[in-house]
């Protein structure tokens, strides 16, 4: 987690269970697959994202920890879905416990050349639709899984290409 408004708050409660909302972006493409990047705290893979920050725009936030992690800039983006409940319960390897409330959205419009942010980025790799890595994040895991599922299920019935 970068420097902001959770961490400051952070540092007077301590690793006290939070609620934090959050937005991030499942990166696509039809022949590449799907981006993910490996996180420098956990070793784990996910998608794009992190906290919103006060007053910001959930679609905004997406779009910044996007280009803040790997240096590329969304262009159109569209809601994928609100990820909440137990499957979002974390913890950090700090010991920080969150309840994350995660906007997601979904992106094939986007520009840049990959640049990790290596404080929190391990690596970022675009893998097949029908080969992800085994070693996903708690909390991204479902999104990311019903992503591909349902992407998958459209491109067979589509065109039979997929899966």
């Amino acid at each position: 987690m970068a420097e902001g408004y959770v961490m400051d708050l952070r540092k007077k409660i301590g690793h006290v269970p939070m609620v934090i909302a959050c937005a991030s972006l499942i990166i696509y493409d039809e022949n590449r697959g799907i981006l993910l990047q490996k996180r420098a705290d956990n070793g784990k893979w996910c998608y794009h994202g992190g906290s919103v920050e006060p007053n910001e725009k959930v679609e905004e936030a997406a779009k910044r920890e996007l280009f803040e992690e790997v240096g590329l800039k969304a262009r159109k983006i569209n809601l994928y879905t609100v990820a909440s409940g137990v499957e979002q319960h974390f913890f950090y390897p700090n010991g920080d416990e969150a309840h994350i409330v995660d906007t997601v959205f979904s992106c094939n419009d986007f520009s840049g050349e990959i640049v990790l942010q290596e404080s929190e980025v391990l690596d970022c790799q675009w893998f097949a639709f029908d080969n992800l890595p085994e070693d996903i994040s708690i909390p991204t895991r479902g999104p990311i899984l019903s992503f591909v599922g349902k992407y998958c299920k459209k491109r067979l019935t589509e065109s039979n290409c997929c899966l």
